[in-house]
């Protein structure tokens, strides 16, 4: 799977980032009980495979053909499956599932709504559904990043299609948030480049290529020091809080006993 910056690839995405994702995964995995999981955007399906167990069958479902067959092979042992689809357009039959993992992948949709309503449909009546994306204020300029959301924003969209909807925080200790805000420095000055704004102006498959290309260097760049476990960042520096500001990480939304249907878009 080639690196883009955007999908996390152990050895080779700075250590902050996989750890973040791996508390996401351990926070879902922790509001599990027995039954079917589907893990949409499941990528090389390191964190889909941590959710298997003895009494739960997962499915891991990627947009991409080849990463979806990576997958498959690289997790023989946990006996995962896995299937190719759209988020937006799930190719599985209504009530299929107890649980639904979609971990960053609803801020890549123009209209996410669409993504929301199909978990929704493919878990049974009284599933759970667990959304994990990008605290808006906190987010880096990122293409791929395409509908951000507050708390209020997300719990909103998702009222529509579930009956309960909880909205948590997933924040960090100081030392990941200077290591996310090292990053975050280096990025601003390399957008000052830029400084009337052209990016926005090219088409977006460009300005996506572009970005991908800078992720690829700065994460050469800074392998030595932030990657390949050299940080000693693991997951143990991110928690679950109630409390969230514009500094928390990540937003995990806990939503349950889907609607149906759900309602209709405005």
């Amino acid at each position: 799977m080639k690196l883009t910056g955007e999908r996390p690839i152990e050895g080779q995405t700075p250590d902050s980032l996989l750890a973040l994702h791996a508390a996401g995964y351990r926070e879902v995995i922790e509001r599990l009980g027995s039954g079917r999981l589907l893990d949409l955007g499941c990528g090389l399906g390191d964190g889909s495979a941590e959710m298997a167990s003895a009494d739960r069958v997962v499915v891991g479902l990627d947009y991409d053909p080849a990463t979806a067959a990576q997958a498959w092979r690289s997790h023989r042992d946990a006996a995962l499956a896995t299937v190719c689809g759209d988020g937006s357009k799930l190719p599985i039959a209504d009530d299929s599932f107890d649980y639904v993992c979609s971990s960053h992948l609803i801020e890549h949709f123009v209209e996410p709504w669409h993504h929301v309503r199909e978990v929704s449909r493919v878990l049974h009546e009284d599933g759970t559904a667990f959304f994990l994306t990008p605290n808006a204020p906190a987010d880096f300029e990122n293409p791929y990043h395409v509908y951000l959301f507050g708390p209020d924003d997300l719990a909103e969209m998702l009222g529509d299609h579930f009956e309960s909807v909880t909205i948590l925080g997933l924040d960090a200790t100081p030392t990941v948030k200077a290591d996310f805000e090292k990053r975050r420095e280096m990025a601003a000055k390399l957008l000052k480049v830029d400084r009337w704004g052209l990016r926005h102006r090219l088409p977006r498959s460009w300005f996506v290529a572009l970005h991908a290309a800078g992720r690829r260097v700065a994460y050469r760049f800074l392998s030595g020091e932030q990657g390949g476990g050299n940080s000693g960042i693991t997951d143990a520096e991110f928690f679950i809080t109630d409390r969230i500001d514009d500094s928390t990480l990540v937003l995990i939304a806990v939503a349950e006993r889907p609607r149906h249907g759900g309602l209709a878009a405005a």
